[in-house]
């Protein structure tokens, strides 16, 4: 037997197929388009994702056709927050609104004074990136898709829709929406209703390791699958990669240096921080929670370097990393905010700065500052996690960005703790989906098929160069404290000149 996950990322869906030990067979993958339209925004055609699965389903199964053939479980993870708007009969209303997109900044000031005890519900702050703002925005700016509204769905539960028929989520993924009551894992009426909506726009709710639905009989006969085929209700992709890297009891962490950086830490009670950008989700896996922090700037901030001074990422990490000491030392300070920020300060205000250049900078310096700024992010959320009770032993590293070794040291010293890269850490996302399609096939314990897999290298703290990260950090933090009125104003400024 075998089974499919499926990660829908900003970027790039990306496929993994497994078998019954959760070895990966196959892995491939079909490119995604943002769009940015107008300052603050981003957003993706829903079609392009089901166009890009069934382009990445076709190459996988040419790769293992006789694997692909034994098919019975298929999970789906994807990128968090993006209301996917379809009308009575299935149409998409609008491009997708995506998790960085900022546009809804004033609504998030609205639901909370329409419902001020909204964070006791949800468990969060408003945040623009969240679902709810969103629909707020829609309801004054673009009243006719508001009216036309059926049902919103999650980008990943668009895809499990094409594949099944069915309006499905789960527990990971609707706690990153505001109309999640988190504790209880059901939807919260009263958050409904301050959008304007009700329990009949959403999709039903399930595990993400339970059966969402059967695959579609014309799918299965299409793709020459020679048996029946569930799909779980899968996992947001963080809570997907939790489980890819046996993040599933309470203690267990990683962080991820994707797109987006996120520094996840699994609990077995619902424990939020709101006031400091804490993210506290339901896991996706049944009677779990989570705590997150996030920026929404972490790999992405290299490849917009990277465009910028024409060089490929790889080619920038490798100069960061020859750089002397001194060298580092006399870097830029910078600050990671090119989409705005979550944790700890939600500003969606902020912006991507490089402070300290001179004309003896070059490539190499400004790739050197950029990573280490990521790091100290990802330190000032893990500071927002300790103070709401959360201390670490540990955390293993995923995402694209876990494969510079240099950038694992740098982010362990600004952190303070260990990391750990294991095998199948840049596909996190897709083996947890595939091994929810498992689980929701064959019912086995999760404890059993979540296991974190081998471990390749180990990342500690350097106490060698401690003391220079410590006074850059500290650097880093008055920065943002000095700008973080001047970057409000730009952005009124920006927004109202068009």
């Amino acid at each position: 037997m075998s089974y499919l996950g499926i990660d829908l990322g900003t970027s790039e869906v990306k496929l993994v197929l497994t078998d019954d030990d959760s070895r990966v067979i196959a892995t491939t993958g079909a490119r995604l388009r943002v769009d940015n339209p107008h300052p603050l925004w981003s957003e993706q055609a829903p079609q392009s994702w089901w166009n890009a699965t069934q382009d990445a389903i076709a190459a996988l199964r040419a790769e293992a056709p006789r694997a692909f053939s034994a098919l019975r479980g298929i999970g789906i993870s994807g990128q968090m927050h993006g209301a996917t708007l379809l009308d009575r009969n299935g149409n998409v209303l609008r491009p997708a609104i995506l998790w960085n997109d900022m546009r809804a900044h004033a609504e998030c000031v609205e639901l909370e004074a329409l419902v001020p005890d909204a964070a006791l519900i949800t468990g969060n702050r408003a945040m623009p990136g969240f679902t709810a703002p969103k629909l707020l925005w829609l309801s004054k700016y673009e009243p006719a898709v508001y009216r036309a509204i059926d049902k919103v769905l999650l980008p990943k539960d668009y895809l499990g829709w094409k594949l099944t028929g069915e309006f499905v989520s789960e527990m990971s993924d609707a706690a990153g929406t505001l109309w999640l009551d988190v504790a209880r894992r059901d939807w919260s009426e009263r958050m409904l209703a301050a959008t304007g909506l009700d329990r009949s726009h959403m999709p039903r709710l399930v595990e993400g390791s339970a059966v969402a639905g059967p695959l579609r009989e014309e799918l299965r006969r299409e793709w020459g699958i020679d048996g029946p085929v569930v799909v779980a209700g899968g996992a947001g992709d963080n809570a997907a990669s939790a489980v890819g890297i046996g993040v599933i009891q309470a203690g267990d962490a990683f962080l991820s240096l994707g797109s987006s950086g996120v520094l996840f830490a699994a609990t077995a009670r619902h424990a939020p921080n709101p006031q400091q950008g804490v993210h506290a989700f339901c896991h996706c896996l049944p009677g779990q929670w989570h705590q997150m922090s996030v920026i929404l700037s972490a790999a992405a901030s290299l490849h917009w370097l990277s465009g910028m001074v024409g060089r490929e990422v790889a080619e920038l990490v490798a100069g960061a990393e020859h750089l002397s000491a001194t060298q580092q030392a006399q870097a830029p300070i910078f600050l990671p905010y090119l989409n705005g920020e979550r944790t700890p300060h939600n500003d969606a205000s902020a912006k991507g700065v490089l402070f300290g250049m001179t004309p003896a900078h070059d490539a190499a310096h400004l790739a050197y500052a950029v990573m280490e700024g990521v790091a100290f992010a990802m330190a000032d959320g893990y500071a927002a996690l300790q103070s709401a009770g959360t201390v670490l032993q540990s955390a293993a590293l995923v995402g694209g960005g876990s494969r510079s070794a240099f950038w694992g040291e740098l982010c362990a010293t600004a952190l303070g703790i260990p990391l750990r890269r294991h095998a199948g850490a840049e596909v996190g996302a897709a083996l947890g989906a595939a091994r929810l399609g498992r689980l929701a096939s064959t019912g086995e314990c999760a404890g059993q098929v979540c296991v974190a897999p081998p471990v390749l290298e180990s990342f500690v703290p350097q106490a060698v160069y401690a003391e220079r990260i410590m006074q850059r950090k500290h650097q880093y933090r008055r920065l943002y404290s000095a700008l973080a009125p001047e970057f409000s104003a730009f952005t009124t400024l920006h927004v109202t000149r068009g």
